[in-house]
This record gives structure tokens, C-alpha cells and sequence, in this order.
């Protein structure tokens, strides 16, 4: 940590002492979150400035002589990593709106935000998008671009949790905060250190919003909605309205690859598409794919159909043969929020080739949109419109639907296949790295795809995605979700009677219950796990872990025995090396170092590449007491593998204690290092309880490196989440440890 950090984190420090309150009281006076100011306290994150302020009144201090060591402490921290840009492409036609795009941009220079809305089809979302792209050199850590699903036809609005979860994934936070306080404080942090600009797209209403706003800083933010935000205070707002006539005639020419005149037909035509680009586009493309036709033509066929906007959509479709407006038709109660060629073809039923064919049709005559390459979605009007041609004229649209879920959970098992999982008894089969990518890429479809299998009863899609997204979930996404996956799972397997998958699913619902910081819920769902079928090695390993966090030592010893019995019935090496590695972990806590060295190193034997990482770990930190050099070897060679693995999890785990051997050994310069590193992993990943172990190993550091008042502050945390999270032998071990520290000349706080 730089000089300047140090001091600052130094008042920081002071100022908490002042107060005379524990962490969650002063957060809540401050009107910050507890995890932000955990963060901020222990060196982990420099705070935004108005943070600093927040905290500075609560102890009544004048914040100005704060500011520069507040600079130079920002100036010093790690920049953070360019973001990716995933703003859809501009409109390549974009027409008109010059003065509501000086609006806009003037108030995101000024304001840092705009809403803007307007009717249905009115361009509010081409508006947003266009606006990004011209301002995006302005904003060097990229472009983010959500749908809200406000008004989204088959979807209910994006929680604001949901959203937050997806917002921080395209910032590279994947393990989240539960709480979604914490969660909307977890990004504005992020953010306050980048200059990114956010689109928020067909919002619901202002309190969908709120908590997605990027807060201090110089992010910016554009919303988009047909309701206008009145209740966003710092959100100004900007109105559309549909387009003039003679912006209506521009637009329609260019779509139509024609300057036509202004007459009667054009009129005609004008007025059926109500100044809406949209329809406008849609009506374009039925003259530009008819060349022999004249817009009189056009006009004519238009009256033919009743219904304003109906008429434009089904002109489009008239143009199209009967593949692909059946395509279309089934476009439209596709689960998810993107697609495909593959899940069109799943669709449908179409060979490949001709499913390309059908998509540029459907392109060309702006029914679907292609906002990436090979990528496709509908404008919610044009989805609803399929969808009610799909209730009326599909009697297979179930089927239909039935097919893409299959298609999924296909796809989801055969990349699972791909990622280790040390639980396993196969080796992964594939590129663990274009796995990741499809899950990243295509989560938010996975879970509608699993909410359109509750609501229509396909109870053996319901049990069966969850499973095939866990090791996928434990390197990339926070715990609520998948909690909430297997407890949908676990109902679904009863209902279809199957024991065997029941039990498999209560284990790891209870491994997910246990993650999340639940330990009395895990340890009762183990129980329904072991009543509902035969003896299971993974079973008996997870109940092992949870006796670990627990802190019962022995029984967690006797848990890992028994797995490992049990996976050596099963010829299942893999796990009979997390088992030895485990069982020497709790003997090494157990104080039984050379034992847990012998365990640890028959482990070793036993496994290759990252199923070795706990055995590497536990005989590193069971030798650096006597063998200094070959404790970091092997500890080296553990962060190695978790690094070629890109496991998170792992490589935090392995700097962590890294840091405890280097401090066993005596060089606590190096070990702070190390747990500065650990930390800013585990922040990415939201994991409650892999932070206490992570408190207590570097408050010892801190004590032992002669900085008594962070090893106070970390401990003051670690108390504060054991008792979040139900966990009295670690909230006493923290507390008996925070007794014990002297401050360093100041008096002690009251927790």
C-alpha cells in the first residue's frame, strides 16, 4: 500500500474511534453500506470523496485537510482494468431528433444523466444508443447496455437486484453481496473509480431505476422508458415525440432506398405509421423489397389491413414466405432475452443453413434486429405482435418452445463437461475458457429459460439445469441466485418422485445454503439429503466443510474420513484427494502439523493439476515453520495452478495464505501483500464466509507487521459478519483476538 493510502487509511481509522460506534452503526450514520465501509477501513478500497465527508461529519471533523491525502491516495490506487463495450450497434439510418440529441448530450455532460421517453416505437432506445455511440470517447472505460424488460412481453421488469447482479458482471464482478443495499453500494463503488457510460433501457418505473444510478463520480447514465420518471430527481428528463412529416418522409426514404414526393400516398403511408421510426423502417422495407411497387402501391395495400400499426407489421410479413413468417411467429414466445441461429434452429426445427437464410429475411425487414453479430432480438412491439400471431395461428407453439428449453439444457450439460469440477469423477472435456464464455454470454437466457420450464411444468428441465450450471456458478456468480435454483430444483424432483435426483439436488442446495451464510438451513437440508437416498461421498465432503466453518474440527475430520472411504469404494481418485487434503487441513487447525503434512502429501499423490490446490496449500502452511523454502514452493506452485485454472476462489485461498506463511516465517511486508491481493479477489465474489476465515488470518498479519489499530478494524468486522451470518465460535475467536490487540496509544471503541 502506497504512503498515502496508509495515511489516509490511518484517519479513516482515527475517525472510527472517535465515533465510538461499531462498524454498522457508524455505516448507517454515514448513509453508507457496511460492506463499502469494511472496505474502506481495511485498506481494500480508497472511498469516494463524498464518503470521506459523509464520515468526517459524523465525528463533527472538518473534512478540508483530508482532501489532499484523499488525492494522492486515489491518485496511487490501482487503476482499474478497461471494460468491455456491449452497447448494441448505432441505427445506421438514424434520422432527424438533432435537437433531442443536443439535449441529451448536454445533459450528460452536465448532469451525468438524462431520461428519456416516449410512446412505443417512438426511437427512445435508437435515441439512448446513438447518443453512447457519439459520446464514447468521453467515456474510456466503455459502454454498458442492460434492457430493464419494463415492458418486455413474456417478461416480468428486472428486479433491481437482478440487474444490479448483471451490471456488476460487466465490470468484472461476478460474486455479489446478498443484500441489495450492499449490492447497489458494491456498484457505485465500482463505478466511482472508472468513467463508463451506462445505458438502462425500457425501465418500468423510478423505483426500478434508482438503485442502478452510478452515484458520485464521472460515470454517466441514459434511461429509457414510456413512462416519463418523474420521481428522479437527479435524473433530468427528455421527452420524444413521434416524428414531423417531413422527418417521417426522410426516414422512410432512406429505408425505402427512394426520395419520394410528397402526395397523397406518401401522406397515406405517414399516417398509418403515426411519426413512429419504427413502423416507419418496417414500411420501408416492404416498398425497398418491392420494386416494382410505388408508394401509391404501398398505401393502397396498407388500407387493405385493418389497424394502424397491424398494418405496417403485417405488410412486413407479406413479403416473407411461409417459412420464415412461421419463423416469426415462433419468434415471438422464445424464452430469453436474445437468440441465436442455434436456438432458431431449435425453434423451428430448420436445418442450419436455411435458418440463416430466414434471419436475414427477417433482418432486411427490420422484424428482428441483429444488435451484434450473430446475435438477434425483437423490439418489445414487434415480440407482442409475434406473440399474438404465435396464440392464434401456432397450435405447436408449445412444442416449439419445449425444443429450445431442450436445446439449452443440452448445450448448458455439454459445456458443463468442459469445466473441472474436483468433485467429479471424470476429467473436463473440452476448453474450460469456451465454456465460461457461453455461460457468461448466455445466463440471463438460461434463467428465463428455467422460469418458462416452472411455468409450464417441465419439471425434468427444472431439475435438471441447475446441476449443470454449479461449476459455472462457483467461479462466476453470487449465491442467491443459485440458491434459489436448487430449492426450485429440489420441489420439482419431488413432484416427479425421483429420490435418487432429490437427494443429489439437497446436497447441493445445502453446499449453496452454506455459501450464502446459512449454516443451521445447510445443515437441516444435509439431513433431508442423507434420509433421501444411499450413502454419498459429496455428501459426506460438504458436511465436513460446514463442520469446518463451523469450527468443530474433530467431527469435520471425521466427515472427511468417511468421504474419503466412500469416494475409495467409488475408485473416485479426485475425490479421495479432497478428502485427505481436507482431513489435513482440520488436523493442521488441530495444531497436528506433521500429520497434516503426511496427509496433505499422499493427497498430493493422488490427484492432478487443480485437484492438487488444498493439499499444496495445507502442506505449505504446515511446513513454513520448519521448512521455509519448500512452503513457499509448494504454495507457489498451488497459485500457480489456481491462476492456469482462472478459479477466483482459489487464487484468493492461495494469497491468503501465502501471507500466513510468509508471516510464520517473518517477513510480514510481503505476507500483507498478499492478503491485500486475496481480498481484492474475494471482493469479486461475494463469498460472507470465505471472508471471516480471510479477517482473521490478516489481522493477525497486521498485529504482527506492528499495526494494531487495521488488526483491530479487521477483527471488528470479522465479529460483526460471524454474527450476521450465525457463526458464535468465529464471532468469539474474533473477539478474544480484538480484546487482546492494544491500540496503539488511542482508546479502545465500544463494538
Amino acid at each position: 500500500m502506497s504512503d498515502g493510502r496508509e495515511r489516509l487509511l490511518a484517519q479513516l481509522l482515527r475517525i472510527r474511534e472517535l465515533s465510538g460506534l461499531s462498524l454498522r452503526a457508524l455505516a448507517q450514520k454515514a448513509g453508507l453500506s457496511s460492506s463499502s465501509l469494511s472496505r474502506y477501513l481495511t485498506g481494500r478500497l480508497v472511498p469516494p470523496w463524498d464518503a470521506v465527508v459523509a464520515l468526517c461529519r459524523v465525528v463533527g471533523r472538518d473534512p478540508r485537510p483530508l482532501r489532499p491525502l484523499w488525492a494522492e491516495a486515489s491518485q496511487t490506487a490501482p487503476a482499474p482494468a478497461p471494460r468491455r463495450n456491449d452497447l448494441p450497434a448505432d441505427v445506421a439510418d438514424f434520422t432527424a431528433r438533432e435537437r433531442e440529441i443536443a439535449r441529451a448530450e448536454e445533459l450528460v455532460r452536465n448532469s451525468g444523466a438524462v431520461a428519456v421517453d416516449g410512446m412505443a416505437g417512438v426511437g427512445k432506445t435508437a435515441l439512448a444508443v446513438h447518443v453512447a455511440h457519439r459520446l464514447a470517447a468521453a467515456y474510456p472505460d466503455g459502454g454498458i447496455y442492460l434492457d430493464l424488460h419494463g415492458f418486455t412481453p413474456g417478461h416480468d421488469p428486472l428486479e433491481p437486484a437482478t440487474a444490479l447482479a448483471r451490471l456488476l458482471a460487466a465490470l468484472g464482478v461476478d460474486r455479489l453481496p446478498g443484500d441489495p443495499a450492499d449490492r447497489a453500494a458494491l456498484w457505485r463503488s465500482e463505478l466511482s473509480g472508472r468513467r463508463a457510460l451506462i445505458v438502462l433501457d425500457n425501465a418500468a418505473d423510478a423505483g426500478q431505476v434508482r438503485p442502478l444510478l452510478p452515484g458520485a463520480g464521472k460515470s454517466a447514465v441514459i434511461v429509457t422508458s414510456r413512462n416519463r420518471l418523474v420521481s428522479l430527481d437527479t435524473v433530468p428528463p427528455l421527452s420524444l415525440a413521434p416524428l414531423s412529416a417531413e422527418d417521417s418522409v426522410a426516414l422512410f426514404g432512406r429505408a425505402a432506398g427512394v426520395a419520394p414526393a410528397a402526395d397523397d400516398a406518401i401522406a397515406q403511408v405517414l399516417g398509418q405509421c403515426g411519426g413512429l421510426p419504427l413502423a416507419l423502417r418496417m414500411a420501408g422495407a416492404r416498398l425497398r423489397h418491392r420494386p416494382g411497387w410505388t408508394v401509391a402501391v404501398l398505401a393502397e395495400r396498407l388500407r387493405d389491413t385493418p389497424g394502424r400499426f397491424d398494418a405496417v407489421f403485417g405488410m412486413s410479413l407479406h413479403q416473407l414466405d411461409t417459412e420464415q413468417r412461421r419463423t416469426f411467429r415462433l419468434l415471438g414466445v422464445v424464452p430469453g432475452e436474445d437468440f441465436d441461429a442455434a436456438v432458431v434452429a431449435a425453434l423451428t426445427g430448420l436445418p442450419p443453413g436455411r435458418v440463416g437464410e430466414v434471419l436475414d429475411e427477417l433482418v432486411d425487414a427490420h422484424l428482428v434486429q441483429e444488435p451484434s453479430p450473430g446475435r438477434f432480438r425483437q423490439h418489445d412491439l414487434i415480440r407482442r405482435y409475434a406473440s399474438d400471431l404465435a396464440a392464434d395461428e401456432e397450435p405447436q407453439r408449445e412444442a416449439a418452445v419445449r425444443r429450445v428449453l431442450d436445446h439449452y439444457v443440452g448445450r448448458a450439460v455439454a459445456y458443463d463437461r468442459m469445466l473441472p469440477f474436483v468433485e467429479r469423477d471424470r476429467p473436463a472435456e473440452g476448453d474450460p475458457a469456451t465454456a465460461m464464455a457461453w455461460f457468461d454470454a448466455e445466463y440471463a437466457n438460461l434463467l428465463s429459460c428455467f422460469e418458462a420450464a416452472l411455468r409450464t411444468g417441465a419439471d425434468d428441465v427444472v431439475t435438471a439445469l441447475p446441476p449443470a450450471m454449479l461449476a459455472w456458478f462457483f467461479r462466476r456468480r453470487g449465491t442467491d441466485e443459485k440458491v434459489r435454483l436448487f430449492e426450485a430444483a429440489v420441489a420439482a424432483a419431488e413432484r416427479l418422485g425421483d429420490r435418487p435426483r432429490r437427494a443429489a439436488l439437497l446436497t447441493d442446495l445445502g453446499f449453496a445454503l452454506a455459501a450464502a451464510g446459512r449454516p443451521a438451513d445447510a445443515l437441516a437440508t444435509y439431513e433431508r439429503a442423507q434420509a433421501a437416498g444411499p450413502e454419498r461421498p459429496d455428501l459426506a465432503l460438504r458436511i465436513g466443510y460446514l463442520r469446518l466453518d463451523l469450527g468443530e474440527l474433530a467431527e469435520a475430520r471425521t466427515q472427511f474420513r468417511r468421504a474419503r472411504a466412500l469416494f475409495a469404494e467409488a475408485g473416485h481418485r479426485a475425490g479421495q484427494s479432497q478428502a485427505l487434503a481436507f482431513d489435513g487441513w482440520a488436523t493442521l487447525h488441530l495444531g497436528e502439523d506433521a500429520e497434516a503434512a503426511g496427509l496433505a502429501r499422499e493427497s498430493i499423490a493422488l490427484a492432478d493439476g487443480p485437484p492438487q490446490i488444498t493439499g499444496l496449500v495445507t502442506l505449505g502452511v504446515a511446513l513454513a515453520g520448519t521448512q521455509p523454502a519448500e512452503a513457499l514452493a509448494v504454495l507457489g506452485d498451488a497459485l500457480r495452478l489456481a491462476e492456469a485454472d482462472d478459479h477466483l476462489h482459489n487464487q484468493a485461498w492461495c494469497h491468503n495464505y501465502l501471507g500466513v506463511a510468509l508471516r510464520i516465517i517473518g517477513e510480514p511486508g510481503p505476507a500483507l501483500a498478499h492478503h491485500r491481493r486475496a481480498f481484492e479477489l474475494i471482493d469479486l465474489l461475494g463469498e460472507p464466509q470465505w471472508e471471516i476465515d480471510f479477517l482473521a488470518t490478516y489481522a493477525e498479519t497486521q498485529r504482527v507487521a506492528g499495526h494494531p489499530d487495521e488488526a483491530r478494524a479487521l477483527y471488528a468486522r470479522m465479529i460483526e459478519l460471524a454474527r450476521d451470518l450465525g457463526r458464535p465460535f468465529d464471532e468469539q475467536r474474533a473477539r478474544d483476538a480484538y480484546e487482546a490487540v492494544v491500540p496503539d496509544g488511542r482508546p479502545r471503541s465500544s463494538e
